[in-house]
Formats: structure tokens, C-alpha cells, sequence
């Protein structure tokens, strides 16, 4: 069975499309290439990834089902039931602890170094998170949810949190505000701003949200991004730089509890001599020449197409095809982010990949 979610990759891009085409329609201007490609970028590296854990993660899901589960259901209704309540109120937890605890944070914060607001945010994924929200859904195995109806209700939530991820649709009152995440209610969790940090977790529903008390109601413009901003294009970058910040500050906290206990500590706390980083109000830009602006897009367009067939053709790939294709595309949103900002080794780098691109692709020809 293909992944929804790569299925789906058509339809994110169409949709992606008319947002854009709205937003200029209206006058206003929702989209940075740099920071979307650099979006698309993160989401391309974190489904190849999966491609080579995927299988493994979910084998342990089908152990502790298989294995564990306290009881079977005779009617496939009821394991649907806790399914879509359970994996809604299990990622409610996930996404809060993941904003209050350092170790979860690391990996969670891919998604929220994007300055701009937009359904291609909602494809900026951290690869680490395939990893840190599974322990959180084994439960639903316990409870005896078979494990394809648990993949298929985690994708429906993935694929319903794609669209609340848009400054164009306006704040709903009313009852279906009162129970479904919406928009507004999202463009809340992205801020930066300190009456909307750490709030609005909820995925389908924001009921969760308001039963433990972390709901606000959007009542301003938010500023989107990190408190402290990552200032930078790469995919690369972005994955690692909280893990290598982690590293850093507990190389410089003086006592051993404090080393030890910051993985768990959150985000937010500081040690002895440590303080916050205050935010930059400007968004971080690079400007480049229109001619690399037309390279990098038309390139980038390749690279896309590239990686809707690995991910569509991935069960019928051989592994060292898939492998060799996966790098040869990360290794192009590396080179492409370099170009936009104007990184001094970029273009030779970019030379060579595009060589090694074509060499590659002789080769899979033959």
C-alpha cells in the first residue's frame, strides 16, 4: 500500500499554488522563495529518512500490538473509535511535551523556524520526530488498535493539519471553533510573540487544548518563528543546530545536575550566567540575483518531481537505488540552499552535484 502522505504530495502542491495565487490576488505577500524552498526542503529530507525507518518504527508497533494488547475487538468500529480519540489526545501530549522538554524540543523545532506563515510550513518536518512520537502512541497498540488502522487515523491528522496552516482563512466563532483546531488557532502555536508561545497543541481538535488550559484565542497579528531565530537556509542546519546548541550549553553549565538534568529541563530555562536570546524583529533574507532566484526554481522543480517517484516508487525500488537516488536529492536541497545564501563554495558544489546528478541518473538508465 502507497503512504496517504505521498499521495497526497499533488494535491499539497496544488494547494500550495492557490494559496499563492489568493494571497497576490489580495495584495498581499505570504510566500518567500528562499524560506519556502528552504520549508519544502526540511519535508523532503524527513520523508526520505522515513523511507529507510518507516518500516522499522512501525514493526514496533505491530510487536506490541501482536505481542501486548490487552484485549481484541470483534468489530473493527470500536478500535476506529479510540483510534481517531486516541491518536488526537496522545499527540496533544506528544506536541506539548515536545514544547517542554529540550530533548523533544531538538527535534521539534524544525517546524517552527519558518518567519512566514503558509500551507508550505506545514511541510516543514524535523527528521527526529519519526523517532520521539511513537513511544507516545504505543498505548493505542495496548488498547488493541490493529497497526494499519493506527497508520491510516496518523496520517488523517497529518493530512488535516496541512491546511490550518494559512493566514488566509480569518478567525470562525462559534461552535465549530469550540471543537475543531482551526487556522487562527494554529497561527496562535506559531507565534513567538510571549502571549502566544507554548499554546494551541491540539491536531483535529482543540478541545485538549482547552480542558488543560493551554488555549488562546487569536486576538492580533501574530510574528512567526523562534524566540531565538535560526537565521539560515539550510536544510541541513535546521535539522541539527538545537541538538549542537543542546551540546554547547551543557559544555558550558558549571555542575554536574545541571549537565545532565538539561535534556529534560525545558526549553525556556537557563542556567547559572546563561540568559534568553531576544528575537529579531526583521526576518531573516538573503538577497541574490534574479538569474540564481530562476536557477534555483527551475532546479528545484526537478528535484521535486524527483522525490514525489522515490517516494511513490520506494516499494519497488531496490535499497541501493533508493539509497543512492535519496542522497543524490538531498544532497541537490543542500547545494540549491547554499545558492540562496550565497555561500561562497555554493556554486562549485552546485557544479558538482549536477554533474553527479547526471551521472547517476546515466547510470540508473543503463
Amino acid at each position: 500500500m502507497h503512504d496517504p502522505i505521498a499521495l497526497a504530495i499533488p494535491v499539497f502542491f496544488a494547494a500550495i499554488g492557490v494559496e499563492y495565487t489568493l494571497a497576490r490576488a489580495k495584495g498581499r505577500e505570504v510566500y518567500r522563495l528562499s524560506d519556502a524552498i528552504t520549508d519544502l526542503s526540511c519535508g523532503v529530507t524527513s520523508q526520505l529518512a522515513y523511507v529507510f525507518v518507516g518500516a522499522a518504527l512501525v514493526s514496533v508497533y505491530e510487536r506490541v500490538y501482536v505481542g501486548h494488547r490487552w484485549v481484541t475487538w470483534q468489530t473493527p468500529v470500536v478500535p476506529w473509535l479510540i483510534a481517531f480519540v486516541g491518536v488526537d489526545f496522545l499527540y496533544y501530549w506528544w506536541h506539548r511535551l515536545s514544547h517542554e522538554v529540550n530533548v523533544l524540543w531538538a527535534a521539534h523545532v524544525v517546524h517552527h523556524q519558518s518567519e512566514d506563515y503558509n500551507l508550505a510550513v506545514a511541510l516543514r518536518q524535523a527528521v527526529m520526530t519519526h523517532f520521539t512520537v511513537l513511544p507516545f502512541y504505543l498505548p493505542l497498540a495496548l488498547l488493541g488498535v490493529p497497526t494499519l488502522t493506527y497508520a491510516l487515523m496518523v496520517s488523517i491528522s497529518t493530512l488535516y493539519q496541512f491546511w490550518i496552516h494559512t493566514e488566509l482563512v480569518p478567525v470562525v466563532r462559534g461552535p465549530l471553533g469550540q471543537v475543531l483546531n482551526l487556522p487562527s488557532h494554529h497561527r496562535v502555536h506559531h507565534a513567538r510573540d510571549a502571549k502566544y508561545l507554548d499554546k494551541n497543541y491540539g491536531a483535529v481538535l482543540i478541545v485538549w487544548d482547552r480542558v488543560f488550559g493551554t488555549f488562546v484565542e487569536e486576538d492580533e497579528p501574530p510574528n512567526y518563528g523562534l524566540t531565538k531565530p535560526l537565521a539560515s537556509f539550510s536544510p541541513v542546519w535546521a535539522q541539527v543546530h538545537y541538538w549542537v546548541e543542546l551540546g554547547s550549553r551543557m559544555a558550558r553549565l558549571r555542575g554536574w545536575k545541571d549537565k545532565l538534568l538539561l535534556p529534560l529541563r525545558s526549553p525556556a530555562w537557563r542556567g547559572e550566567g546563561e540568559s534568553l536570546v531576544a528575537s529579531s524583529p526583521a526576518k531573516y533574507d538573503v538577497v541574490v540575483s534574479s538569474r540564481t532566484r530562476a536557477y534555483v526554481a527551475i532546479q528545484y522543480s526537478a528535484l521535486l518531481v524527483a522525490s514525489f517517484l522515490v517516494l511513490f516508487e520506494k516499494l519497488e525500488m531496490r535499497r541501493p537505488v533508493l539509497a543512492v537516488a535519496s542522497l543524490t536529492i538531498v544532497a541537490g536541497v543542500i547545494s540549491l540552499g547554499a545558492l540562496l545564501e550565497n555561500k561562497t563554495w555554493a556554486r562549485s558544489v552546485e557544479a558538482l552535484r549536477v554533474m553527479g546528478t547526471l551521472a547517476v541518473f546515466g547510470f540508473l538508465l543503463r
